[in-house]
């Protein structure tokens, strides 16, 4: 629950429904959302009581910021209890400047609580509004956030294990584009990991949306990093904007090209990204109308330009409307090359044939950036 004052108007291109679920929010936030007290001059939180719990109600000091008049309480276990609640908190409390607490955090997952990604991440976030952290510590369950003003400049974040550079993103970027000033981040981690978008995806699927919003992104890719080592590195560049641009995008078209890119890395051979890359075409020339055109690259990565070794397969697709569409897949061990390429066409194809104009992927990154904006013009009318 994110509790929000909403006022009576809003912009006419807010959907009704949207503006109806935030003052809902709104209403309930009230009643059991954490509390600030006030006793001799010293800021504390007090936990909602849960039913009897004798430890519910007791005092803790909190970091002290700017605007700290009210304190929301996120049940980071609601829906399917993974590490979205959390980034998608975070970032909006950089934004609107609202200091939260989020509890039982990541609790639907065979490991709950913070992992060393999950970790990384909120700690950039608090570099980039000079926010401070309260129960930051991997395996925590319960985290205080207090953002400060955004900040600009050049930041570095490194999960020190494989963790997802891409995920490190989604807490990111949403702060990036209010920031301050142009900032820089270099990201550590893992670039292609399981259970996570591959970096290919960002540059090639979503920037290219993005930029349609009006994002002023840059990303390069330094080294490739795997599991389990990591050590990937990504450099990304953002300008802050004013506000999104409205774009259309209602009318899927048909697909005109469709490039496959497969690749190898390490001590893995380049006979595995051709069988990828051939199962992978073999399916979409049964699936795809025959007037599409297929590019095929298999790509040995140098080996400055990696640590360890991995295989993958980026396969995107462009219909003659301006959509852009993604599959993508990671080999692991003991799994046979030409079933990595076709996971990653059926994917693509499922996601075509689905009759959208984004790829499911794609639909829940671009609705992050749209909510963010609503929300800001709410927060701020």
């Amino acid at each position: 629950e994110v509790p929000a004052e909403v006022p009576a108007e809003v912009p006419a291109e807010v959907p009704a429904k949207f503006v109806q679920l935030l003052r809902g929010m709104a209403e309930r936030g009230g009643r059991d959302g954490a509390v600030l007290n006030s006793a001799n001059k010293k800021r504390s939180w007090k936990a909602p009581d849960k039913g009897g719990n004798k430890d519910a109600n007791h005092e803790k000091p909190i970091v002290s910021g700017p605007r700290v008049d009210s304190l929301l309480h996120i049940d980071g276990s609601v829906l399917e209890g993974g590490g979205q609640i959390l980034r998608n908190a975070v970032a909006l409390s950089c934004i609107l400047r609202k200091p939260i607490h989020i509890t039982r955090i990541r609790a639907g997952r065979d490991r709950p609580g913070l992992r060393p990604q999950h970790l990384t991440g909120i700690k950039l976030a608090s570099q980039l509004c000079k926010g401070k952290l309260d129960g930051n510590e991997v395996h925590s369950s319960d985290v205080m956030f207090v953002p400060g003003p955004m900040e600009q400049g050049k930041f570095v974040a490194d999960t020190k294990t494989a963790g997802s550079v891409s995920l490190l993103l989604q807490t990111a970027l949403p702060c990036l584009h209010f920031a301050a000033g142009p900032t820089e981040c270099h990201l550590i981690g893992g670039t292609n990991a399981d259970f996570a978008p591959p970096i290919d995806y960002f540059e090639k699927v979503f920037l290219p949306i993005a930029s349609k919003l009006g994002v002023n992104l840059d990303c390069r890719i330094i080294k490739r990093g795997f599991y389990p080592k990591g050590g990937g590195e990504v450099v990304v560049k953002c300008s802050p904007i004013d506000h999104f641009k409205p774009i259309q995008l209602t009318t899927p078209g048909n697909i005109t090209h469709v490039d496959i890119a497969a690749h190898v890395a390490g001590a893995l051979p380049i006979k595995i990204a051709e069988r990828m890359s051939s199962t992978a075409r073999s399916y979409l020339q049964h699936h795809l109308p025959a007037s599409v055109k297929l590019q095929v690259d298999n790509i040995q990565e140098p080996p400055h330009a990696a640590v360890g070794s991995g295989c993958w397969i980026m396969i995107v697709a462009y219909s003659n409307t301006g959509c852009v569409y993604g599959g993508s897949a990671l080999g692991k061990k003991g799994t046979p090359s030409e079933s990595v390429g076709e996971e990653a066409a059926t994917s693509l194809v499922t996601d075509i044939q689905s009759g959208g104009c984004v790829d499911s992927h794609l639909q829940d990154q671009v609705d992050q950036h749209w909510l963010m904006e609503v929300l800001c013009i709410i927060m701020y009318m």
